[in-house]
């Protein structure tokens, strides 16, 4: 897998209801991006992880390609682009177990979905080498 060359924020964010652990709610979105996080903070009803290491994408990448979903990826990261930031909403479920499958809205992640969102000056490129068919 070639390694970006661009640099983005990633931001990943979660409700919690008061049913649910917020540590493990923690733990699957750190899941996401690895070990890479750089801050990660709780609170009683959210749950979010932020790192500026690009490297963070490379998981969301290759889940979008071996899930064969980088088409609908690409079209929710481009419908949701925003200046220099994009979001793409994750079923909460299935991200816990370490899979991720892409939300069109909220209401198809019944806890609630994770959002994924990209910072970048490179927003294009990000999201060109994301759902890339070129590589795999």
């Amino acid at each position: 897998m070639s390694q970006p060359e661009f640099r983005a924020r990633v931001i990943l964010e979660a409700g919690v209801s008061p049913s649910e652990d917020v540590a493990k709610v923690a733990a699957a979105l750190g899941g996401i991006i690895g070990r890479t996080a750089e801050e990660v903070s709780q609170g009683a009803s959210e749950a979010r992880v932020v790192t500026d290491d690009s490297r963070a994408l490379a998981f969301v990448r290759d889940q979008l390609r071996d899930r064969h979903v980088r088409s609908a990826a690409r079209r929710q990261l481009l419908l949701n682009k925003t200046g220099r930031s994009t979001s793409l909403m994750l079923n909460r479920q299935a991200a816990a177990a370490g899979v991720l499958n892409v939300c069109g809205s909220a209401e198809e992640s019944p806890l609630g979905p994770i959002v994924l969102t990209i910072e970048s000056h490179s927003l294009d490129k990000v999201v060109d080498w994301l759902t890339a068919y070129s590589e795999g």
